[in-house]
């Protein structure tokens, strides 16, 4: 546990987006096993979240996406934690980082309305810091 990397920083003020928990209904049925190993990623990543330990974060929801490609709440998770990421990146004014973590969020998750509007807010903050 290397404690001194960004991403185990203690939690700041800013706001993020909180993923939403497993719904019961989804497109595909996922076996228990999968609905149980969802449910455990998404505490899991909420714990992470919480802690700012982004990467880790980062990390769990790409290899759940990978398991369940075709979930939409797996898809969401990943483009929240991307975004999170994102706006840690802004506040070290990494910002090319920070956009492509952006568009990688927009591209993971388009048809998510608030979070599109909060990356669109994302990029305008961004574009203050030039």
């Amino acid at each position: 546990n290397q404690s001194n990397q960004p991403e185990d920083s203690p939690p700041t003020t800013s706001t993020w987006v909180t993923p939403k928990p497993p719904s019961v209904e989804i497109n595909q049925p996922l076996s228990p096993v999968e609905q149980q190993l969802k449910w455990d990623s998404y505490h899991q990543l909420q714990q992470l979240l919480r802690e700012r330990r982004l990467m880790r974060a980062i990390a769990l929801v790409e290899a759940l996406a990978q398991r369940m490609p075709q979930d939409p709440e797996v898809r969401q998770w990943q483009a929240i934690a991307y975004q999170t990421w994102a706006k840690h990146l802004v506040k070290q004014h990494k910002l090319d980082k920070a956009r492509n973590y952006l568009r990688k969020a927009l591209k993971t998750d388009p048809y998510n309305k608030s979070l599109c509007a909060q990356i669109e807010q994302d990029f305008l903050v961004i574009e203050q810091m030039i």
